[in-house]
């Protein structure tokens, strides 16, 4: 006997394949109805026999589009009307409601044969289906649709418009089907020549650069990069003084997972990652053989990790083929601390005398995206950066955060909007310490709140009112403005993300966050629900010599302890790293802490990784981000159980630690053994004060967040100490652990307040 139902579908199930997976399924179960997309999702009419239905909707929830996610699937019965078929109808767009929009797919295995055989496709480097290609990077508006893409000006071709209405096909409704008759284009651009279309002569041309030791300006999916031969010394030198980037590591693009892992260790889980459709930079271990190559080191500097991800365009893939190398630097495409160039003239006035050559295409990016940078920590994956692959995939949140928009942090920024019970994280932005970052911050946020359809309602900043987030936030409308303490967000990201909602002891590490007392936070011990905090511990304040200068400076910190342990007699010790400063300098120095001129109290403990790799001689001016903690992480030796003396009391104090880190130095201890020992301390201090709030406060539930806690030593050694005590640990996935997860805390804040009528 024949019924029906009406299926509603949310999640990420547009640009993705989906309807016509949802044909094809229903063509072999012997459904007739319709399938369409709306801009709340997809819908489907369905009617056939009970069982037949039933079965349908299973195979629907188990055999989904690899890159698709099923949110939400509702059925309802329907009246039979009687259809002769299935088809798949127009899309309609008819409320404020929207559906998600797929992150942009690298190439997938299908695609890259038919650049071998397809008689239109061969050596075209735009080719993709229903399963791979651009999608985030292109699109305009909601709902998916080639004439809301940056591919509305390529009209398909018969050949493709053929491909694009045959259900049998793999580009069946695939929006960016295009071939060399229809689509985009590749130009390469060397001094004053040109060279248009000729993929093979491009590619060549190309190769003959790259063995020069050229660097080349690549239009990538979602920005420019920046590329050369990464085992060229003199290309990766050119590169780094060109760039003014003197020390941060480069990523390297692998030709293939077989060749990478000749060079780093590969786990099971790292290999799930690299090879997946995100295809993000991971960060691995190296291998003993390639930390003694000379030319990798000028990659990593000196580090013992490195940044590497496989091909994700057809263009990777057919560069590869000319190219002999195992690996290519291609590292974002912009100037310092500038976001990533994504337009053709752009790049090509800003990177003349960088770029030797250019290699654009005649398609706008409409979002730009840089390459997303994940860490496998504790066999889960962990981002550091958010972006291409993952934005804009929304985070399924507990509480109701419909049009609140939270402006997150000022360094590694990133906001938030919010739409029902889904937080739409924007991409990384970067710093907010210049115009271009400023102006990029500012048009990805109103194209958010475009696209998602939100009224903003409610908006959610920093604590701090220096920061350019805060300070646009008050600018930005008259609706009513939450500002939420730095490391209450920074709890609350995690919990958001775990969907947990009730009191937490929340241990937030990182560099700098303002606090409620007009002091700068950074090692704090909270007992947090999302709705409000109490400090209950942290580390001692001490004054920072020059402020955020110190930052740039870890010797400034260095100082700081030093004098605070030894008094004005630490000059005299004789410590390598005061060797490289000035004597009347440092004097000056404490001449400042004495005086409290521009010495900002602080308890962070991102600033104690700073002042410790100082004083170890490891880094005393910082060419990156995180430089410090991060030479201190790579010296880690596994073996070492020893740590160093503290005290916790009212506040944590770590003066016996620097005190017995300088002995060390002096009495030639291993550097690698007082690195192990340190990071020892750090975890041994989160587990006893950890362990001390949870007997008195009888909370098993633990929440780790902030910049420290991508240190993966800290992480997992931290996370085992802590469940084999009994207490439940919750760490980042979805979201990086530093301030680009900032506003997702600040939004689930503000969404609590405001469901109990505090704001």
């Amino acid at each position: 006997m024949k019924t029906a139902r009406f299926i509603t579908i949310k999640g990420l199930v547009q640009g993705v394949g989906f309807r016509p997976f949802i044909f094809l399924l229903a063509s072999k179960s012997g459904i007739h109805g319709w399938v369409r997309n709306t801009n709340e999702g997809v819908e489907i009419f369905a009617e056939a026999g009970k069982e037949a239905i039933s079965t349908f909707i299973h195979h629907i929830r188990k055999k989904n589009p690899p890159a698709s996610i099923i949110e939400e699937l509702n059925s309802i019965p329907a009246i039979p009307l009687n259809i002769g078929s299935f088809t798949i109808m127009d899309s309609e767009n008819r409320s404020d409601e929207i559906t998600s929009i797929s992150p942009d797919i690298a190439v997938c295995d299908d695609c890259l044969k038919d650049m071998e055989v397809h008689p239109r496709r061969r050596f075209y480097p735009f080719v993709n289906c229903t399963n791979c290609g651009p999608r985030f990077s292109i699109i305009r508006d909601l709902p998916y649709d080639r004439s809301k893409t940056s591919m509305d000006p390529f009209p398909m071709c018969e050949g493709c418009r053929t491909e694009y209405r045959d259900i049998n096909d793999r580009r069946f409704h695939a929006q960016p089907v295009a071939c060399i008759h229809c689509g985009p284009f590749y130009e390469l651009i060397v001094l004053n020549q040109r060279w248009s279309g000729d993929t093979e002569k491009i590619l060549t041309l190309l190769n003959d650069l790259l063995n020069a030791g050229k660097i080349i300006a690549v239009k990538g999916i979602g920005g420019f990069h920046l590329a050369c031969d990464a085992f060229n010394v003199h290309a990766v030198r050119a590169l780094r003084t060109r760039k003014k980037r003197d020390g941060k590591p480069f990523a390297l693009m692998f030709r293939d997972i077989e060749t990478l892992s000749a060079y780093a260790k590969v786990s099971r889980q790292e290999r799930a990652v690299l090879t997946s459709w995100r295809r993000p930079i991971v960060i691995l271990d190296m291998k003993q053989k390639a930390k003694k190559d000379h030319a990798l080191s000028y990659i990593n500097s000196g580090l013992g990790s490195i940044g590497a991800f496989l091909p994700y365009m057809p263009i990777h893939y057919l560069l590869f083929r000319y190219f002999n190398g195992p690996a290519i630097v291609l590292t974002s495409g912009n100037m310092s601390a500038e976001p990533i160039i994504k337009d053709d003239e752009e790049a090509i006035d800003r990177f003349q005398g960088l770029a030797d050559a250019f290699l654009i295409y005649n398609r706008e990016i409409v979002h730009r995206t840089d390459d997303s940078v994940v860490r496998i920590i504790g066999n889960k994956e962990s981002i550091i950066r958010r972006s291409r692959g993952y934005t804009p995939a929304p985070v399924r949140l507990s509480v109701d955060v419909n049009n609140i928009i939270a402006f997150g942090a000022d360094v590694s920024s990133g906001f938030c909007v919010g739409k029902g019970n889904k937080a739409f994280p924007g991409m990384y932005i970067g710093d907010l310490k210049n115009l271009a970052t400023q102006t990029f911050f500012e048009e990805a946020l109103e194209d958010f709140i475009r696209m998602f359809r939100v009224q903003p309602g409610l908006l959610a900043c920093d604590l701090h009112p220096g920061y350019f987030s805060t300070r646009f936030a008050e600018k930005y409308a008259l609706q009513p403005l939450v500002r939420i303490q730095h490391h209450h967000a920074h709890i609350a990201s995690c919990m958001a993300e775990h969907g947990i909602d009730e009191k937490v002891i929340g241990v937030a590490f990182d560099g700098t966050g303002y606090g409620s007392d007009g002091k700068i936070w950074g090692g704090e011990f909270l007992l947090c629900d999302l709705a409000d905090y109490k400090r209950l511990l942290h580390f001692e304040y001490i004054p920072l010599p020059g402020g955020d200068k110190a930052v740039e400076e870890p010797w400034r910190t260095a100082i700081a302890y030093l004098y605070r342990v030894f008094g004005r007699k630490f000059i005299d010790i004789p410590l390598p790293f005061l060797a490289h400063l000035d004597r009347e300098q440092v004097l000056s120095i404490l001449n400042m802490t004495d005086r409290k001129i521009n010495c900002p109290e602080v308890s962070s403990a991102g600033r104690i990784f700073d002042a410790v790799a100082a004083i170890m001689n490891l880094c005393l001016w910082s060419t990156f981000q995180a430089e410090a903690p991060m030479r201190l992480e790579s010296l880690i030796c596994s073996s070492c159980e020893d740590l160093y003396s503290y005290k916790i009391d009212k506040t944590i104090i770590v003066d016996e630690m620097i005190r017995e880190i300088v002995l060390d130095i002096l009495n030639s201890t291993g550097i690698p053994l007082i690195a192990t020992k340190f990071h020892n301390t750090i975890i041994s201090i989160i587990f006893e004060s950890v362990i001390r709030i949870s007997k008195k406060e009888k909370i098993r539930k633990v929440v780790l967040s902030g910049g420290v806690f991508q240190n993966k030593y800290v992480v997992e050694k931290t996370t085992i100490l802590l469940k084999k005590s009994g207490l439940l640990v919750f760490s980042h996935q979805q979201v990086p652990a530093n301030d680009g997860g900032i506003a997702l805390g600040q939004m689930i804040v503000a969404a609590k307040r405001r469901s109990m009528k505090c704001v």
